[in-house]
């Protein structure tokens, strides 16, 4: 019996998803004329008012290409001389940028084990002992991820506490926000929720993402408290993140930002991830594992069936058996049907 069709969008990683058609419009809007590059342009006075406005309070906000250029600028602003960063092992920065906050800022990352892709204060606390001591590295930043990547969620008072700890031990506090918009979603989808739990509980620096949630390209790192920017403008141009054309990224948080789109895609994208997970249950060969908090579940699959689906539709392993699907902002229900369709083909048939 020949295969189903696989979906046309697949559960891979919401990396993946299409561009939302506001923000196409937005950047064919921008595309008009000439504007002064590198930032000196309405479309990104008008996108940092509105981060202003996000966060209550006046905030520095610049725009870089990427990801992992938002980390690496990020830390790089908060370090102090032989400054080292503390995150988890599942961490972003840690697993999944080519070592670059090492390559480039030459820092060393102090990774510790995770629960469910998270960190705890007595972790951090751990390295209070190298504080003053001539033969360590300095603990500067805590750098957390918000939704982390095992998909779960800190709460306010989870981040206010890690905050308080990293704050007491001279450290600053990076947010790696790849998917903050799925968090805010998933916690109330309100700009009080936002707030809540980055400004309100004591982030320093926000690295603010837009590529999974529905832009074509770009992120934003937010300095929640501007002083800390100073020289971060310098080491923007210096890492190779300094967008010449900068308006076409400010443009899309313009649009995402219009009417909430930017939690409308995220809750979207979440409520797929539940939807999903639902329809997994009695299929044979699936461990669904814990449901969703946020766009992401982490099921086991046996292996015949793992690699028979994968085959058919690509995702990516994670810790084996667990693999990873995630859903985004433009998951349909038919995407959902397909994908459940070729995993009930393919466990009946091994």
């Amino acid at each position: 019996m020949s295969s189903p069709p696989a979906p046309l969008r697949r559960f891979a990683s919401d990396n993946n998803a299409s561009v939302h058609p506001q923000v196409v419009a937005a950047l064919n809007e921008a595309n008009s004329g000439h504007a002064v590059a590198y930032g000196d342009d309405p479309w990104t006075e008008a996108a940092s008012q509105r981060f202003d406005e996000l966060f209550g309070r006046p905030v520095e906000t610049l725009m870089v290409w990427g990801g992992t250029g938002a980390n690496v600028l990020a830390l790089a602003s908060l370090l102090s001389p032989a400054g080292a960063v503390v995150c988890t092992d599942a961490s972003h920065i840690n697993l999944d940028e080519t070592g670059a906050p090492e390559f480039v800022l030459g820092t060393k990352l102090l990774d510790v084990p995770h629960a469910d892709g998270k960190i705890v204060p007595e972790q951090v606390a751990e390295f209070g002992h190298f504080r003053g001591v001539v033969h360590h590295v300095q603990p500067s930043v805590l750098s957390i991820t918000q939704s982390t990547e095992w998909g779960t969620l800190y709460t306010a008072d989870e981040i206010a506490s890690l905050a308080d700890t990293a704050h007491s031990m001279g450290m600053k506090v990076h947010l790696d926000g790849a998917r903050i918009a799925n968090a805010c979603a998933a916690l109330g989808g309100t700009v009080e929720t936002l707030r809540s739990f980055t400004v309100d509980a004591g982030v320093d620096v926000i690295s603010f993402g837009g590529a999974k949630n529905g832009a074509m390209y770009g992120e934003a790192v937010v300095f929640l408290d501007p002083t800390l920017a100073t020289s971060a403008p310098f080491v923007r141009k210096q890492i190779t993140q300094l967008p010449s054309k900068m308006r076409y990224v400010s443009a899309q948080f313009l649009a995402l930002f219009t009417d909430d789109l930017w939690i409308e895609n995220a809750r979207r994208a979440n409520e797929s991830c539940r939807i999903l997970y639902d329809a997994l249950d009695g299929i044979p060969g699936v461990d669904r594992g814990p449901a969703p908090s946020v766009n992401s579940i982490f099921p086991s699959l046996d292996p015949g069936l793992r690699e028979a689906v994968r085959d058919w539709s690509f995702f990516y392993d994670w810790e084996l058996p667990q693999v990873r699907w995630m859903t985004a902002w433009d998951t349909e229900p038919s995407d959902i049907e397909q994908f459940v369709t070729g995993l009930r083909h393919f466990a009946a048939s091994l």
